[in-house]
C-alpha cells in the first residue's frame, strides 16, 4: 500500500492488495480525482478516516446490449410516470446519495468532503448527473464521472419504487447512443447484476479505459 503525498502521482494499479487498496492519503483535488479515475482508481472512505484509493481486481461493468429491462420497468416507461433529466441539479443528487439510508449500512461513505469535490468536478463538465422526477420533485437520480468513452458511475438513489431504475435505464441508452464503450459501476452487488451489469478483470477494465483516452 501507498502513502500519497502531495505529488500528484498514483502506483501502478497493479500494486493494490487483495482487497483492492492501492493507496492512502492524497487530495480530492479535481486534477488528483481526474488521474485516478482515467487510471481506473477510485476514492471509497468514511468520515474521520484517511482518503482510501481502490482499484479492484474484478471490475462490475454494463455493456450496453445486455442491459436488461424487464417487462415491468418497460411498462413503466411506457407510461410517462416519470420525467427524466441530465445535469439539472447535480448538488441535489448527490446530497440525496448521501442521505439515502441503505440496508445493511450504519452510514454513508459520501463525506462532505466528498460532496464538495465531486461538485467542483461538475463544474469543470466532468462529474454529470442523471435526475429522475415526479410531480414536480425529485424522486431519483444518479452520478458519476464522465471520461467521454467510458462512464464511472459513483452512487444513485430511490425515493419512489423503480425511480433509480429509471435513471439508470436512461443513462444506460443515452451513452449506448453516443458509442460509449460501457458504464462504470464499480463493485459487484445484486441489483447490478438483475439490471445486466458483470464483473470482468481489472486488466481488460484498463485496457477499454486506455483505449480512447488522450
Amino acid at each position: 500500500m501507498y502513502f500519497l503525498t502531495k505529488e500528484l502521482y498514483f502506483p501502478p494499479v497493479s500494486e493494490t492488495d487483495e482487497d483492492g487498496i492501492l493507496a492512502v492519503g492524497g487530495d480530492l483535488f479535481p486534477e488528483r480525482l481526474l488521474l485516478a479515475y482515467r487510471s481506473g482508481i477510485f476514492p471509497w472512505f468514511e468520515d474521520d478516516d484517511p482518503i482510501i484509493w481502490w482499484s479492484p481486481n474484478r471490475r462490475m461493468v454494463l455493456y450496453f446490449d445486455d442491459l436488461v429491462v424487464s417487462k415491468s420497468m418497460r411498462n413503466i416507461l411506457n407510461r410517462n410516470i416519470f420525467n427524466v433529466t441530465f445535469n439539472r441539479n447535480f448538488r441535489e443528487v448527490i446530497s440525496n446519495c448521501k442521505k439515502i439510508k441503505r440496508d445493511g449500512q450504519n452510514g454513508t461513505w459520501i463525506t462532505n468532503e466528498m460532496v464538495e469535490a465531486y461538485v467542483k468536478l461538475h463544474e469543470h463538465g466532468v462529474a454529470k448527473s442523471v435526475e429522475v422526477w415526479q410531480y414536480g420533485e425529485l424522486v431519483g437520480g444518479l452520478y458519476g464521472i464522465d471520461l467521454g468513452h467510458v462512464f464511472c458511475g459513483e452512487s444513485m438513489f430511490s425515493k419512489v419504487s423503480n425511480a433509480s431504475k429509471v435513471a439508470f435505464t436512461a443513462l444506460a441508452n443515452d451513452l449506448k447512443s453516443k458509442n460509449y464503450k460501457l458504464l462504470d459501476c464499480q463493485v459487484y452487488n445484486d441489483h447490478l447484476a438483475t439490471l445486466g451489469c458483470i464483473e470482468i478483470e481489472r486488466c481488460d477494465f484498463i485496457n477499454i479505459l486506455k483505449s480512447d483516452l488522450k
